[in-house]
């Protein structure tokens, strides 16, 4: 379960973020994990729950967001919403997409004081 680690990193980056910014409470967390960056949303908010107590995430609301998967497909020179990796184009049946968005997990902003 690589989400584990991936909650481990969003603590250390709100740790670091907390020494360099001199900020004691994190109220509220925002992120976005696309649909496509390979990141089960359950898992991660399982998982930055469990690592919670006794850090900067505990009784903070930790909003995540999973923006849709997009990609342009070769085959038809258009851009498409997709799902999942691995997905045909939903208007030519191309395998040959390169995905364009919905790939990323990131911090959007953190409400502190």
């Amino acid at each position: 379960m690589h989400e584990a680690s991936l909650a481990g990193g969003v603590l250390q980056l709100i740790e670091d973020t907390a020494a360099r910014e001199n900020f004691s409470r994190l109220l509220t967390l925002r992120l976005e994990a696309g649909q496509l960056a390979g990141v089960d949303v359950r898992a991660l908010r399982f998982a930055l729950d469990s690592i919670a107590p006794g850090t900067l995430l505990e009784g903070a609301v930790i909003e995540i967001a999973d923006p849709p998967g997009s990609a342009w497909c070769m085959g038809c020179s258009q851009s498409v919403c997709v799902v999942q990796r691995g997905q045909a184009c939903p208007r030519c049946g191309s395998y040959q997409l390169q995905a364009t968005g919905g790939t990323e997990l990131r911090v959007v902003d953190m409400e502190v004081t």
